[in-house]
């Protein structure tokens, strides 16, 4: 394994990025954003890869990438590339990383980790042994970052909600709710692994143990297919995996959460809800309106509880400070930006980023496992203990000071 380029070396940070298509554009406008508003290592946005020669040089040039490539193997292989940026789909993310990772790359990787138990442990055991040599290696569950969500996971830490009771999360989306919506890979099981329950639920679960810093234990759920053949280039073709999904999970504290998930709720675009109840406090969260959050304190006196309306853009709420003048709200890309900023800070500093493979590898177990209650009747499973986690760079609970 080659040693990682320290952040104080006399060249810049070399960045490459795999895959150009919608996560690919959403990671490109991050690295292309970061350095206008966040103080961060100095890095340069190298090559961008994809299979295809001519698609993918033309969005190396629209999305500010310096060259293209199609072998992802020539490039972290070079000695110029010290960052590799997965945006490839699931079924490919274990080969990548556990490559980079053994040429001494620092790693960043879309959720869900892979789409495989047994992929995401390979790739959890490529950290661990690249960590050894610090090389730093995290997965993209972005929505850690939306500033009203760092600042629900601060209340909540603080004790604003008390003991957290219940939780309601909720992902939904209408994309293949028109039952003649073309097939596409994200809905092959060899390619995609699951549908929903990886796409989205992941997110979902990932939130609910962030926000409480608790873990599943016991899982039962269903996942149902509603569409099951979808128009392909030579007829219909088998629709393989879920197109929503529901579950109960039973955390480590006693809290207990519902989750639903689904790609077929016609109406609703991109309706992440999150809805936490504690004993003193109570949150809400959609991310249809990301700058909203929802708090109830259950200290005042009854005749004035409520929930109130945070409209989180102030300097002192976390990420803010780098970017507008209050009221002059972010949007779903900024969340990619906070992320690429934290990826870098914790490269120059020398410490693990959070999620690591191993919380993302714990939020697989809990995907597995409502997998496989559903596969024997909703019935309730016990979720394998999450592997030891190396200690990791939290989102700060300081935030940056926008640059002048």
């Amino acid at each position: 394994m080659t040693s990682p380029q320290p952040s104080e070396s006399k060249r810049p940070l070399g960045v490459a990025a795999i895959g150009y298509a919608f996560m690919g554009q959403a990671h490109s406008n991050a690295w292309r954003t970061v350095a206008n508003h966040f103080d961060v290592p100095a890095f340069e946005q190298k090559v961008l890869v994809g299979r295809h020669a001519e698609a993918v040089a033309a969005a190396a040039r629209k999305y500010g990438w310096s060259e293209s490539a199609t072998d992802w193997r020539d490039v972290i292989a070079r000695d110029d590339i010290d960052i590799v940026d997965i945006c490839a789909p699931g079924w490919l993310h274990a080969e990548m990383a556990t490559a980079a990772l053994a040429a001494g790359k620092h790693v960043l990787v879309e959720k869900p980790l892979a789409n495989t138990l047994a992929e995401s442990e390979s790739m959890v055991a490529a950290a661990q042994a690249a960590r050894l040599s610090g090389v730093r290696s995290m997965v993209g569950f972005n929505y850690r970052r939306l500033p009203a969500l760092a600042l629900a996971r601060q209340l909540i830490a603080d004790g604003r909600l008390g003991t957290i009771r219940q939780v309601r999360a909720s992902y939904l989306q209408d994309w293949l709710a028109d039952g003649e919506a073309p097939m596409t890979w994200r809905l092959r099981r060899e390619t995609a692994g699951s549908g929903a329950l990886g796409d989205i639920a992941s997110h979902a679960v990932d939130q609910v143990q962030h926000l409480l810093g608790d873990t599943v234990t016991e899982v039962s759920g269903r996942l149902h297919t509603f569409v099951n053949e979808r128009p392909g280039p030579d007829g219909p073709e088998p629709v393989t995996v879920d197109d929503a999904a529901w579950a109960t999970l039973f955390m480590t504290g006693g809290a207990v959460a519902s989750v639903e998930v689904s790609r077929v709720a016609l109406g609703q675009k991109n309706a992440l809800r999150l809805e936490v109840y504690g004993t003193e406090g109570s949150l809400t969260f959609n991310l249809e309106s990301p700058n909203e959050l929802y708090f109830l304190n259950g200290t005042e006196p009854i005749e004035v509880q409520g929930f109130r309306r945070i409209l989180v853009t102030e300097p002192e709420h976390p990420y803010i400070s780098g970017w507008w003048p209050q009221g002059h709200v972010l949007g779903w890309e900024h969340s990619f930006t906070h992320q690429i900023r934290d990826f870098l800070l914790a490269i120059d500093a020398g410490t693990d980023p959070s999620p690591s493979f191993e919380e993302g590898l714990g939020v697989q177990h809990v995907l597995a496992g409502i997998e496989a209650s559903s596969a024997a009747g909703g019935t309730t499973i016990t979720v394998a203990e999450p592997a030891p986690v190396a200690e990791t760079a939290e989102t700060p609970s300081t935030f940056p000071v926008a640059k002048d």
